[in-house]
């Protein structure tokens, strides 16, 4: 009993240490969409609807082509447990060219057809007009984004995240310098609105990239890791690594179109309605980067015990994590909660949009757990290369059930805002259950999956 106390104070230990970093860099991430959004809401009210538009539409393709490079962490992680370091610098070269042409694809799509897809939405013709230019903006830094995706992927599958903490903190301070001076204008620049913010997160992705690859560049034991080296590694393993990326990019693409979904019907419902939807998405995304940081660390560590052969430490680090995980998100909830109305203050003046906000914060409490659960589990089941029902129920849970029921309770029902926030709760309780369960099943002790 001693010797398992001890055994799970370790990896309880291993998991936190891992996972505090990640969690702060997955903040540092939103928390530019975040800074972004609170310049704009202090600057107008109609350039937010517009900001809320864009960042969601190009969120969908982020959030996509970061889960199709999930490989990259993955595989790193599972060559480590396997005792063969020299095979992860493969997966980052296959990573960062593949991370390219994503980019590069994303950006000549929305670029392009962004604004045929806003007017395709049946919005408001000025929302469309406002919200395409920005679009244009995000679409330019997605390249960049990718690329350094995949470096950080490298990194905390390394076990070196902090390299990734440090450098999304001071591109969060280049990021709000650069919106404080675009956004409302300054220095003879004439005001961007939201147009300026994002300019502000291109500045701040183009600087991101460069760090994470010349921190990877100047690792100690870079040639002991294959960096400068031929993969070693067939076709074989290059088709495992785009096979769990795509597990994670349907799943990811599934849950973010879904979200964009809300913001359309929010869009349905009027400006402020639309700007309101914005603020709370970003503070639900702002929260759900801590479940995505966890994941993260979990599924470097299930993949390195998945690697290993190591079914009980695969079984026992899930466990931790849907605690931690648990404990973290009661708290902030509890938090968010009884915090509600000054968050919404902070975000904007405006006494109607305010309100709207503050509303919605507190309903909000009862998806922050079951959400931050589904992407836990999500995440130690495709480290151990179960992608398919993470994929189907993601698919179930935030396309069939949430976009029909928020609609509904949103404008035939007359909830509004509080009808969407409501969908959200319902398809996170049912994505959280069937993961977890689909865990413990393909875990259980004599399960018929094979690990190693």
């Amino acid at each position: 009993m001693r010797s398992l106390r001890r055994s799970i104070k370790a990896d309880l230990g291993e998991l936190l240490t891992l996972a505090w970093p990640v969690v702060i860099s997955r903040i540092g991430f939103m928390t530019m969409g975040l800074i972004d959004t609170l310049v704009v809401a202090r600057y107008s009210t109609e350039q937010l609807g517009f900001h809320a538009l864009a960042w969601a539409v190009s969120g969908v393709v982020l959030t996509t082509g970061m889960g199709l490079l999930s490989g990259v962490q993955v595989m790193t992680a599972r060559h480590r447990g396997e005792g063969r370091p020299q095979a992860t610098g493969g997966v980052l070269r296959r990573g960062s060219v593949y991370a390219f042409w994503i980019g590069l694809v994303s950006m000549l799509s929305l670029s392009f057809g962004g604004e045929i897809l806003l007017s395709s939405l049946r919005l408001e013709p000025h929302l469309v007009a406002g919200a395409a230019p920005v679009l244009a903006v995000f679409a330019f830094s997605l390249p960049l984004y990718m690329i350094g995706g995949a470096g950080s992927y490298y990194l905390e599958a390394l076990s070196r995240p902090r390299t990734v903490t440090v450098a999304v903190v001071a591109c969060n301070v280049l990021n709000l310098a650069v919106d404080l001076v675009l956004v409302p204008g300054g220095f003879g620049i004439p005001a961007l609105g939201a147009a300026g913010a994002a300019w502000g997160t291109f500045v701040a992705r183009l600087v991101l990239m460069a760090w994470f690859y010349a921190a990877i560049l100047r690792l100690p034991d870079a040639r002991a890791l294959g960096l400068f080296a031929k993969p070693i590694d067939g076709p074989r393993a290059a088709a495992e690594q785009r096979r769990i990326g795509y597990g994670a990019g349907i799943s990811m693409f599934v849950e973010s179109a879904a979200f964009t979904a809300m913001s359309i019907i929010a869009g349905w419902l009027g400006g402020v309605a639309v700007a309101g939807w914005g603020i709370l998405l970003n503070m639900a995304a702002l929260i759900f980067m801590a479940p995505m940081g966890l994941g993260a660390a979990a599924a470097v560590l299930v993949g390195k015990a998945f690697g290993a052969g190591d079914r009980v430490g695969v079984r026992r680090f899930g466990a931790l994590s849907f605690g931690v995980c648990t404990g973290v998100l009661t708290l902030v909830a509890l938090i968010v909660f009884l915090a509600a109305e000054p968050i919404a203050a902070g975000f904007t003046p405006d006494p109607v949009l305010r309100e709207m906000v503050a509303a919605g914060l507190v309903l909000s409490c009862l998806f922050f757990v079951a959400d931050g659960l589904q992407v836990v589990a999500a995440n130690a089941l495709r480290a151990q290369s179960d992608v398919v029902v993470p994929t189907v129920t993601h698919t179930i849970s935030y396309t069939l059930v949430m976009i029909p029921l928020a609609w509904f309770l949103a404008i035939p029902a007359g909830m509004g805002l509080s009808g969407i926030v409501w969908a959200v709760a319902v398809a996170s309780l049912l994505a959280a259950t069937f993961l977890i369960g689909r865990f413990w099943w393909v875990t259980r002790p004599r399960a018929p999956t094979r690990l190693g």
